[in-house]
């Protein structure tokens, strides 16, 4: 199948090997036991992969977030799922771009080398949901150490992460002048806060994905461990947004190959009414427009990459790209379950597992609501709506 992603080849014929060595077989298994893939992470991070984006100053690969999109992407077009490991990536970025010089040289190479993970993020609260300014979790200072208490919902990974960035309330919401203003940005170590001051209840949910209700109860996190200014840590989390929603567009570009290939492939083989049911042109067209959806969605996505990488402003770039990749994805995935009728039920077939991992990003990281308020204020001046 001929595709807009081309480009990079020897970067995604070596990722394609690795991800071959885990076969559907190895992501099914996992899913029916509601497992990690613990053996697949491990891989990749061998591989240096997780390590694309760290310079090589600090033993990195120094790849751009164009590459690190493709290494992304490639890992959902094998039929796997980056939700399990993708966040070290853009949030690694928020540290690279904003914690100290000492902060970098400790954490960094030991990241790249993968002797620690940092692949949990607590930001979202249960009652403050995508409204981030309102988060209550308050962090208080006393002499070197920050007390923290308060309540996050939707953190992944934890129980597989060494560290979490944890964006805390460092001044009462009625003390700033503006409502961006008074949150400051940690960097936890799981290790020595689990069961010290941090609480665990994981939260089955659709896919199988690790997320998690975080409960802080007077944890002590060392002031060494503030990234940046006190009270700016809202604007730090930012440009690690826009890294996450391309690199999630990228995952969505890759899962819409997918369904695509996985489903012209079926309605090649498949034979009903002694004809391929693929030349019918109630299955052939519907395949064809997905494949349309997720073309433009990719190239939405390298532009928005491309401007990430030049230092450009790239917000709205960044929203379109996620939503209209999750778009793609999403009709992708019900296009490929119908092609396949009874049998993309089965999960044998793999199409009801990737179907639900897809569903995901109509939701998270951000709304696709949230991206048309965001593009109709910013983008085309309309009044704010939220």
């Amino acid at each position: 199948m001929q595709t807009s992603s081309d480009n990079f080849p020897e970067l995604r014929q070596a990722v394609r090997a690795l991800c071959n060595t885990f076969p559907p077989e190895y992501w099914r298994e996992l899913d029916e036991r509601r497992a990690y893939p613990e053996a697949f992470v491990r891989a990749l991070t061998e591989a240096g992969w997780l390590a694309a984006l760290i310079p090589e100053e600090y033993r990195g690969s120094g790849l751009g977030l164009t590459e690190a999109s493709v290494i992304l992407e490639e890992v959902n077009r094998s039929g796997g799922n980056s939700g399990a490991c993708h966040a070290q990536m853009y949030i690694m970025g928020t540290l690279l771009r904003h914690g100290s010089e000492e902060q970098k040289r400790h954490y960094l190479p030991r990241i790249a080398r993968g002797e620690l993970r940092l692949q949990s993020f607590g930001v979202t609260e249960p009652s403050t949901g995508s409204d981030t300014t309102k988060l209550k979790t308050m962090a208080v200072r006393k002499g070197e150490r920050f007390v923290v208490n308060g309540q996050k919902v939707w953190t992944s990974r934890v129980q597989h992460s060494d560290l979490m960035l944890l964006l805390a309330r460092t001044a009462p919401l009625a003390e700033v002048k503006g409502k961006s203003e008074g949150l400051s940005l940690f960097l936890v170590d799981l290790r020595e806060s689990l069961g010290k001051g941090i609480t665990v209840r994981p939260i089955r949910n659709m896919p199988n994905h690790e997320t998690n209700e975080l409960f802080f109860d007077n944890l002590e996190v060392p002031a060494y461990n503030l990234i940046g200014e006190q009270g700016k840590g809202f604007r730090y989390i930012l440009d690690g947004m826009n890294a996450e929603r391309i690199l999630i567009a990228a995952e969505c570009v890759g899962d819409g190959y997918w369904f695509i290939e996985k489903a012209a492939t079926y309605a090649t083989q498949r034979v009903v009414f002694d004809r391929p049911i693929g030349q019918n042109q109630g299955i052939q067209f519907p395949i064809a427009r997905a494949y349309v959806g997720v073309e433009a969605a990719n190239l939405m996505r390298f532009k928005a990459a491309e401007l990430f990488d030049q230092g450009e402003p790239c917000g709205a770039q960044a929203n379109m790209a996620k939503l209209l990749a999750a778009d793609a994805s999403w009709e992708a995935a019900n296009v490929c379950l119908q092609t396949h009728g009874g049998f993309g039920f089965a999960a044998e077939y793999d199409v009801e597992r990737k179907f639900r991992e897809t569903r995901l990003y109509q939701v998270a990281p951000i709304s696709t609501n949230l991206i048309l308020s965001y593009l109709a204020e910013h983008v085309l001046g309309l009044p704010r709506s939220y």
